[in-house]
């Protein structure tokens, strides 16, 4: 029986998923999504660490000598890292049933982070011409809180976005994260923020179905 168009399913992880596994179940669930067979889904989880290299990466990014796995995957962007802390957000969603704007998608995914985050008195904004959400301190420096890179197979989405909680920063200098040499990178904690996990999943489900108008 096909799921209703209406639906989004809203699953979230307790324990790290294995990132090629997670990329494995993506691919199943986008095909099940295509065929009507499953609701669209945002899936909520962290990984063990592990660098992603994007569809645009070079070699030349990975500077560090480092135990952390690195994976090619298909994504778009360039390296970034992933790790316990950060809360990643995969979004399986049918863009036949709305506007086929893979442009527009991004956008309304880096406002519902941006509007989260302003919910805990950051100045999270966009800079022009890259994709992600950064932190402005009072100094006009950037620091990036949120990475995003999205892949799409038969106008359905998946991949996601990143948003460091707590995770442990110093991983991140084993490369340049998404190719940016002159900006940093931070988390919440680093910023003074101290929540729960649950207590941010609560605070980005809401701002997601605020932004996008989708029905859960």
């Amino acid at each position: 029986m096909k799921t209703s168009k209406q639906n989004i399913n809203w699953v979230t992880d307790k324990s790290p998923v294995n990132y090629e596994i997670a990329i494995s179940k993506m691919r199943d669930i986008v095909e099940k999504i295509y065929s009507g067979a499953e609701n669209e889904l945002v899936w909520l989880l962290e990984h063990p660490e592990i660098y992603t290299a994007g569809t645009s990466s070079n070699n030349s990014d990975l500077i560090g000598n480092t135990n952390i796995p690195v994976y090619q995957t298909g994504r778009g962007g360039k390296f970034t890292y992933h790790g316990p802390g950060q809360r990643i957000m995969y979004t399986m969603i049918d863009l036949r049933k709305r506007k086929k704007d893979l442009k527009m998608f991004v956008n309304k995914l880096e406002e519902t982070v941006i509007i989260s985050l302003k919910e805990l008195n950051l100045n999270a904004v966009r800079l022009p011409g890259i994709i992600g959400v950064w932190i402005e301190s009072r100094e006009k420096k950037y620091k990036k809180i949120s990475a995003i890179g999205i892949r799409v197979a038969k106008w359905i989405t998946f991949h996601g976005i990143s948003i460091n909680i707590n995770p442990n920063l110093h991983n991140y200098s084993g490369i340049i994260p998404c190719g940016i040499k002159e900006h940093g990178i931070t988390s919440l904690k680093n910023e003074g923020i101290n929540i729960s996990m649950e207590d941010f999943d609560t605070i980005i489900k809401k701002n997601f179905f605020r932004i996008f108008k989708y029905k859960s």
